[in-house]
C-alpha cells in the first residue's frame, strides 16, 4: 500500500490537525506543510513502547544527536560531531533564539524570498530589521542581490538560509552555498540555515548541507525530522554549529533546551535510525504526485506555470496568466480549495500559490478539478 493513499473521506474522518480544522469541512486543504501519509512503523513502535513503559519524562541529549550524525554521514557524507549539537524545541524557535542571542537589537536579518513565510514573522518577533535579497529568475541564490543586502544590513547582521528552498523546491548547489559563505564572511553576517526539508530531495538529486561546504565554518544549521517523517506534532530540533561557530551556538542559554519534548526525541531518533526505507519510498511517491499535478494542470489549467523543483512536497504555481486578481482567494472562495497564499512567501507573490502534493491522487485530482471549475 502506498504511503500517500488516504481518501478525502478517510482524512476528514481521522485527521484533527490545523490542516483539517483551519477551514470549513467542504474545503480541500493543500496549503500547510503537513503530509496526508501513513505513519512510519519504526516511529509508531518507538512511541507506543515509550508510552507503555511510562517513559514520558524530560528529554536528555545523546540518542537523537547520535542518530542524526549517523544519518547525515550516510546520506550526505556530512560529518557531524554529536557532542557539539544542541537540542531545541523547534526549528524556528531555535532560529529565532539564535538571532536574538547573536545580533544586536538594532541589527538586520536578511532573507531571500520567495521563502518560508515564518522567516518574516520570526524576524519581526525578535525585533530585528528585515532586509531582502530576492532569488533570481531561476529561483536560485543571486550573488548580486545577496551582496547588496549584506552591505545594506551592515556588520553583525544575520541571514536565514532556506536549504532546500521552500516553496520552490530549489536545491542549492555546493558552489552556490560556498558563494554565500564567502559573502557572509566578507560582510560579517551569521548564516543560520533552516534544513528541515533536507531529507526530502527527490531521488537522484544531490543535496548539500550548508556546513558540508568548507567555506561555511562560521554558520549554524538547524535540522529536524518533522517534515520528512510528518512529525510536526512531535516538535524537536537540533542546532549544529560549524567549526568556527561554537561560540555563536554557545550564546544560547541552556534553558533553550528545556522545551525539547522527550517523546519527540524518541520519535525523531527512531526516524533517523530506522526510517530510511520508509523515507525513500515516500520520496518516490512525492515525485509521482508532483508529476500527477503537473499533468492535470497541463490538461485543465494550462495557463498555470509550474516551477521546477528538486525537493520537498511543495509546488510553487505561477497563476499570472489566469487573469485573476487574487488566485488564492478565488480558489478558496469559489473552488473551496485552500492553497498557500503567495504573498505569505514573497510580498510580490500575489499571482502565486503553493500546492502541497503530499497526499493521495484522489485529493490532488479533486483539488485541480475544483480549481479548473473556477475558470471554466
Amino acid at each position: 500500500m502506498a504511503i500517500l493513499d488516504a481518501s478525502l473521506d478517510e482524512l476528514r474522518a481521522t485527521r484533527t490537525s490545523i490542516k483539517w480544522r483551519a477551514y470549513d469541512p467542504d474545503v480541500i486543504p493543500v496549503w500547510v506543510a503537513e503530509m496526508d501519509c501513513a505513519p512510519c512503523d519504526p516511529v509508531v513502535e518507538a512511541i507506543e513502547g515509550a508510552l507503555r513503559r511510562g517513559d514520558v519524562g524530560y528529554a536528555a541529549p545523546g540518542p537523537l544527536e547520535e542518530a542524526f550524525a549517523h544519518f547525515a554521514k550516510e546520506r550526505w557524507d556530512w560529518a557531524v560531531d554529536p557532542g557539539q549539537a544542541m537540542m531545541l524545541p523547534d526549528v524556528m524557535i531555535g532560529v529565532g533564539e539564535l538571532l536574538r542571542a547573536n545580533t544586536r537589537p538594532d541589527a538586520a536579518v536578511v532573507v531571500s524570498p520567495p521563502c518560508y513565510d515564518a522567516f518574516f514573522g520570526f524576524v519581526q518577533a525578535v525585533g530585528r530589521r528585515l532586509v531582502t535579497a530576492s532569488l533570481d529568475a531561476d529561483s536560485r541564490l543571486d550573488p548580486e542581490a545577496l551582496e547588496a543586502a549584506f552591505r545594506d544590513a551592515g556588520p553583525g547582521a544575520a541571514y536565514i538560509l532556506c536549504n532546500p528552498q521552500n516553496p520552490m523546491g530549489t536545491v542549492h548547489t555546493a558552489d552556490e552555498l560556498a558563494m554565500l559563505a564567502r559573502l557572509a564572511d566578507r560582510y560579517d553576517v551569521l548564516v543560520v540555515s533552516d534544513e528541515i526539508h533536507g531529507p526530502l530531495t527527490h531521488p537522484g538529486v544531490t543535496y548539500t548541507p550548508y556546513l558540508a561546504v568548507p567555506e561555511a565554518s562560521r554558520g549554524i544549521s538547524v535540522v529536524s525530522g518533522s517534515k520528512s517523517w510528518n512529525l510536526a506534532g512531535l516538535k524537536i530540533a537540533l542546532a549544529v554549529p560549524g567549526a568556527d561557530a561554537t561560540a555563536s551556538l554557545g550564546a544560547l542559554h541552556e534553558v533553550n533546551t528545556h522545551g525539547a519534548n522527550h517523546l519527540a526525541e524518541i520519535a525523531h531518533t527512531a526516524a533517523y535510525a530506522h526510517g530510511g526505507p520508509w523515507l525513500d519510498e515516500l520520496r518516490g511517491e512525492i515525485v509521482e504526485r508532483r508529476e500527477l499535478l503537473r499533468g492535470m494542470l497541463a490538461e485543465q489549467l494550462p495557463e498555470i506555470r509550474v516551477t521546477p523543483g528538486e525537493s520537498t512536497y511543495l509546488v510553487w504555481l505561477d497563476c499570472t496568466e489566469l487573469g485573476l486578481a487574487d488566485p488564492a482567494r478565488s480558489f478558496l472562495q469559489q473552488g473551496r480549495v485552500a492553497l498557500g497564499v503567495g504573498t505569505n512567501y514573497d510580498p510580490r507573490g500575489r499571482q502565486f500559490v503553493r500546492f502541497n502534493v503530499a497526499t493521495s491522487p484522489q485529493v490532488i485530482g479533486q483539488a485541480v478539478e475544483r480549481m479548473a471549475g473556477v475558470l471554466h
